[in-house]
């Protein structure tokens, strides 16, 4: 359940932060680019903070957590990639 929370989460950022860049693009013609990357940098942050919660404070593995880390990570990233590459 707090996978699905942490993507749900993500994708909300991800369509908050490409909401700003394209605000923005009429005056900064690469803000689609740099929300892009200020994205996959936040949700990197984000989700090595819940890797560390998993570890330290509800007990997990740290090659239990890994797993996780990558999908929650991974998924939203590509996907701002993927989005940015073909429609920006």
């Amino acid at each position: 359940m707090r996978t699905i929370l942490f993507l749900t989460v993500g994708f909300l950022l991800l369509a908050a932060c490409f909401l700003l860049g394209r605000l923005f693009s009429a005056n900064y013609p690469s803000a689609m680019s740099a929300m892009t990357v200020a994205f996959i940098c936040l949700w990197l942050v984000v989700s090595a903070f819940n890797l560390w919660v998993g570890v330290t404070k509800a007990g997990y593995s740290l090659a239990d957590e890994q797993a996780i880390f990558f999908l929650i990570f991974a998924l939203p990233a590509a996907v701002a990639l993927f989005v940015k590459w073909r429609f920006f």
